[in-house]
C-alpha cells in the first residue's frame, strides 16, 4: 500500500500525468472528476505542465494528452542500466527460437516492470505488455518466479503490501496456497502464469536474481493459451534454463 504524499501539489501532479498516461486525450471536466479535484486547480496544473512541455492541447477537441517528453525520460532512465544492453542478444534468441514475446523484468516495490520486451516478427498475436508497464509480484510469472528466490519473511511482508485482487478465476489469493506454488517453483526452477492476470494468456518465467548486487531481475515467454501447452512448456523450460545460465556466466555471476 503506497504511502500519502506529503506535498500535495506533486501528488495532484503527478496523478495527473498518471491519469493522462492511463486514459489518453481527455478534457478538462473528465480529469477533474477523475482526480476529484476542482476544474480551477486543474487548469493550473495543466497549465503548467503544458508550459514544460510535458502536455498538450488539441485546439479543436480541446483535450489534453502527454507529449514524447515522457517517454525520453523513461528512454534515459532505461539507458542507465547496463543489463538491458546485455540481455537484448538473448532475449532475442529466446523470440526467434519460439516465435513468442519474450520479456526482461525487474522488480519495483511490490511490482515486477517490463524493462525490455522482443516480439518475434511473424507473431500475428501481440501481447499488451509495454516497456514501463508494472505488475503484481503474487499473480505473475516473473513475480512468482523473483519471489521464489526470496526467504518466507521477505515473501510475506510483500504480501501483505500488495493490494491482492482475483484478476481470473486461476489468481491465486489465499497465502497457503500461494506458499506451496512458491514451493513448486523452487523446486522445479521456473515458474508459471496460468491464465491468472489474463485469460487465454500463459507465462512461464525464470529469474535472474539479484544481479551485481542490485535488484532481483527476471524473464519470461509469453503466449496464447493454444500456443503454450505442456510440450511447449518442456521445450521453453530448457530454453529459459538455459539462457539463464548462459546469461549470469556473461554477466560473472
Amino acid at each position: 500500500m503506497s504511502e500519502k504524499n506529503p506535498i500535495q501539489v506533486s501528488d495532484r501532479i503527478f496523478r495527473t500525468i498518471e491519469l493522462l498516461a492511463r486514459s489518453g486525450p481527455s478534457g478538462l471536466l473528465d480529469i477533474s472528476n477523475e482526480l476529484e479535484l476542482n476544474k480551477s486547480t486543474v487548469h493550473r496544473i495543466l497549465n503548467s505542465l503544458i508550459c514544460m512541455d510535458y502536455v498538450k492541447q488539441d485546439p479543436d477537441t480541446s483535450k489534453y494528452s502527454l507529449t514524447f517528453k515522457i517517454c525520453s525520460l523513461s528512454n534515459q532512465v532505461l539507458s542507465h542500466n547496463s543489463l538491458i544492453d546485455i540481455a537484448r542478444p538473448y532475449i532475442q534468441d529466446l523470440a526467434e527460437q519460439t516465435g513468442e514475446t519474450v520479456h526482461l523484468v525487474q522488480m519495483e516495490g511490490i511490482n515486477a516492470v517490463y524493462i525490455d520486451k522482443v516480439e518475434a516478427p511473424h507473431n500475428s498475436v501481440r501481447m499488451v505488455s509495454m516497456v514501463g508497464k508494472t505488475i503484481p509480484l503474487y499473480c505473475s510469472g516473473v513475480g512468482k518466479a523473483i519471489l521464489a528466490d526470496m526467504d518466507d519473511d521477505q515473501i510475506r511482508q510483500i504480501w501483505e503490501q500488495s493490494e491482492l485482487h482475483t484478476y481470473t478465476a486461476n489468481t491465486v489469493t489465499d497465502y497457503n496456497t500461494f506458499l506451496e506454488v512458491i514451493g513448486a517453483i523452487r523446486n522445479n526452477g521456473y515458474s508459471m502464469d496460468n491464465e491468472e492476470m489474463e485469460i487465454g494468456v500463459r507465462c512461464i518465467a525464470v529469474s535472474l536474481g539479484c544481479v551485481h548486487h542490485k535488484l532481483p531481475y527476471a524473464i519470461s515467454i509469453s503466449a496464447p493459451k493454444d500456443r503454450m501447452k505442456d510440450k511447449q512448456i518442456t521445450q521453453y523450460k530448457k530454453l529459459l534454463l538455459n539462457t539463464k545460465k548462459q546469461l549470469l556466466a556473461e554477466l560473472g555471476q
